[in-house]
């Protein structure tokens, strides 16, 4: 016997609710966890040093390459978020770092997960400006979010670009509460 109309809008609705959660994964979260050395080293660190009190390394000095991926990024502030977005009508966080690197000639894979493994794995007092930093938004040591080193204050406060859920593209401190919090580790990729 076939169903309704009724009980076929209901089925589409919940595959429709599972392809989104599905999509949602895929996008800036992940299904892996950060390797145990890449979480162990950085968690430390985090929790040790408390990264509003970071004795940063960071001399002052940017690339010519390093400041134009900045300034790619800077054109981006206010652009809101949009899940799965890789455009200036929207970006998710992956979307937003994929798009400012592949402007600039560099490729990243799409996800932050993916994101969290290319390049070499630093410590936070080490990081510079292009610098891509790393954070567990739902707790726990899965890879959720990325954000691009904007700079780093001469206290050593470290800001960084990128595109958040609540208020798109947008610059952020490590030094807010949800941030620290969440923070997991730094990439260096150029």
């Amino acid at each position: 016997m076939g169903l309704g109309l009724f009980e076929q809008k209901m089925r589409i609705k919940q595959w429709s609710v599972l392809l989104i959660a599905s999509a949602f994964v895929v996008s800036c979260g992940s299904s892996k966890s950060v390797s145990g050395s890449k979480k162990s080293n950085t968690k430390t660190v985090a929790k040790s040093e408390n990264l509003r009190k970071l004795d940063s390394k960071f001399n002052g000095s940017v690339s010519r390459s390093i400041n134009d991926i900045l300034k790619d990024a800077e054109k981006y502030i206010g652009t809101p978020y949009k899940f799965g977005g890789n455009t200036s009508s929207g970006f998710d966080c992956s979307g937003f770092t994929v798009k400012v690197f592949e402007e600039n000639d560099f490729n990243l894979p799409r996800r932050s997960s993916d994101q969290a493994e290319a390049g070499k794995n630093i410590d936070i007092r080490e990081v510079k400006p292009g610098d891509l930093l790393f954070f567990a938004t739902a707790g726990g040591s899965r890879v959720s979010h990325v954000g691009i080193v904007h700079d780093i204050g001469p206290d050593g406060e470290v800001k960084f670009i990128h595109a958040s859920t609540s208020k798109g593209v947008m610059i952020s401190s490590l030094n807010e509460k949800y941030w620290n919090k969440a923070y997991l580790h730094a990439q260096r990729v150029l």
